[in-house]
């Protein structure tokens, strides 16, 4: 079917001209056109991109010496911090693949991800470091990295600080005393970047096992690409080194929310995630922007902060901005200089979009992707007048979606229907780590990525994400989608956010049953809201029972735990 992408941003290339280079020369260009600007602010410690390129090449020829070679498998077991970029861009400039692990992840499921990946190099907190050490006798890992945060500290500030560095077990390497011991110097790597792993990256399946995702070096390029010239607009150019912008005539900078080598973003969404890896790691960097990096997120340090660096970007799940909208300090928060805030992960409620929208003058751009597809797929167009409520945007440069009959992916639904979003760009990954079975599920010959989510596409070409295929629950033959009853909940003005699930019924397939987040002070009744909602819905899509919670659960990434309030829901009486 013809898209017709009337709306398309401004100055925005639909296609790209992407570096056939390895995605740490995102690094290496932005040190060689602001040497002396701060890449990274952390805990009051400042690192300029010349000196972060300086210390990831310090921390490849570590690696190097410690045996570690092109396309061997490097963990990486923390949070966001200097030595988590340091870590990354060097282990990537040292030929290795880069392996995130969650600290959120269980014993059990820590042990998998490394036997998985076939990991041999383990690089982790001290924070976690008990955790760590049962874990990796039950591995292949051959060398073990130990970080402490306290080691940003300057010493004579350090006795103020919470963190302090302790002791390390018998073999395990000192992060800093590594790349202290050893010079800026890379080995020589000859990357094929359109076929060699940048990333294996782990996400949950239709078996509920983890897989690893294959992210090509180009793959991490292009959606690099493809995230920082949305924000930034212009055509892609890339000699000596740099990764630079050419303009059409009458294209501006200041046209854009990214001013390449001018802007200040919060960031909290943790880079062991794709989307933090790329939407708030290597796309930034790309650009020139200034990082101030949080390894956790808290309300006040967060609102704080956007006043004292003089922020102009933030972003993540829209978890991360119920509490800062409702906490004291929002109110007095001065964010005249913000130009842009990202949302991804879960949909966000317009009442908090208008909230947003009302305290400062830049936009709200909502983004839709997957770690098959590396990172992201669409972003809504970042003006305001391009906002469309409930849609995650046109698809970014070079990049395809259908939505397609569930079950025949080459037969495309009729314009507004709802089907499978199917997706195909260079931004497609290669399939699944050691799982051709599961890679060929999703993975077409033809080059298209059945995402298994639900959505449909309008007239203009906007995307909207109706629910996940395996979300969907069928009661008495009919599909109900979820995130349509919440968007009905969410709408309700003591609502902060909402779930809804489906408790399995012999009679009548799947019941739906909501979880509601109120906003501080909520004072609604289960019964009000249940009635409010059920008002609103057909016959078919009523909610059968709805619990008001303390707090929606969400992983650090931003999406809800929905397994957890399926096993809620089987408990509860209906």
């Amino acid at each position: 079917m013809e898209k017709n992408f009337k709306r398309w941003p401004k100055g925005v290339a639909r296609s790209l001209d992407y570096p056939e280079a390895p995605v740490h020369h995102i690094l290496r260009s932005a040190a060689l056109q602001w040497p002396e600007r701060n890449a990274l602010v952390f805990a009051g410690m400042e690192m300029t991109y010349r000196e972060l390129d300086d210390l990831s090449d310090r921390f490849a020829a570590a690696l190097a010496a410690l045996g570690v070679g092109k396309g061997d498998r490097v963990a990486l077991h923390l949070v966001n911090s200097p030595q988590f970029a340091v870590a990354y861009y060097g282990l990537l400039k040292a030929g290795a693949v880069f392996v995130p692990v969650s600290p959120l992840l269980s014993e059990r499921e820590l042990a998998f991800q490394l036997n998985d990946a076939g990991v041999e190099t383990f690089i982790g907190l001290d924070l976690f470091w008990a955790v760590s050490s049962g874990v990796l006798p039950q591995t292949g890992v051959k060398r073990a990295i130990e970080v402490s945060l306290a080691d940003c500290y300057p010493p004579l500030s350090a006795p103020v600080k919470q963190l302090t560095k302790g002791s390390f077990d018998e073999g395990v390497i000192d992060f800093t005393a590594l790349v202290a011991d050893h010079p800026a110097e890379p080995p020589e790597i000859a990357f094929e970047v359109k076929e060699d792993l940048a990333h294996i990256s782990y996400t949950g399946g239709t078996t509920g096992t983890p897989k690893g995702i294959m992210v090509t070096h180009y793959n991490a390029m292009v959606n690099s690409c493809q995230l920082s010239y949305w924000f930034s607009g212009g055509q892609v150019t890339y000699e000596d080194g740099i990764i630079g912008l050419r303009r059409e005539d009458g294209d501006r900078d200041e046209d854009h929310p990214f001013r390449r080598g001018v802007e200040v973003s919060l960031v909290v969404p943790p880079w062991f995630h794709a989307m933090g890896a790329f939407g708030y790691l290597n796309m930034q960097l790309m650009a020139g922007n200034t990082l101030v990096v949080f390894p956790r997120f808290d309300p006040v340090e967060f609102l704080r902060a956007i006043n004292k660096y003089r922020v102009t970007l933030f972003g993540g799940a829209p978890q991360l901005f119920v509490p800062m909208v409702d906490h004291p300090l929002y109110a007095g928060t001065d964010m005249s200089d913000i130009r842009l805030v990202a949302s991804g992960g879960a949909p966000i409620p317009l009442s908090l979009m208008q909230r947003l929208l009302d305290k400062f003058p830049g936009v709200v751009c909502e983004a839709y992707g997957l770690s098959e597809a590396t990172a992201i797929v669409t972003i809504t167009p970042p003006e305001r007048g391009a906002l469309k409520v409930g849609s995650v945007g046109l698809p970014v440069a070079d990049t395809e979606v259908r939505i397609a009959d569930p079950e025949d992916h080459t037969r495309e639904m009729e314009l507004g229907e709802v089907g499978e979003v199917c997706v195909r760009g260079p931004q497609v990954t290669k399939g699944f780590w050691n799982n051709p079975g599961e890679t060929a599920l999703m993975f077409k010959e033809d080059g298209w990525l059945l995402t298994g989510d639900m959505g449909k596409m309008d007239e203009d070409g906007y995307l909207y994400i109706v629910d996940r295929k395996k979300d969907m629950l069928i009661y008495k033959g009919y599909n109900v989608y979820p995130r349509d009853l919440e968007e009905v909940l969410n709408a309700h003005p003591q609502v902060a956010q909402s779930a809804v699930v489906g408790k399995r019924d012999d009679r009548y397939g799947e019941l739906p049953v909501a979880f509601v987040q109120l906003v501080p002070g909520g004072t609604v009744s289960e019964a009000e809201l249940l009635e409010y909602a059920n008002a609103e819905l057909a016959a078919y899509k009523k909610i059968r029972a709805l619990r008001i919670v303390e707090a929606v659960p969400a992983s650090q990434a931003g999406k809800v735990l929905r397994r957890e309030l399926r096993d809620l829901a089987q408990e509860m009486e209906i």
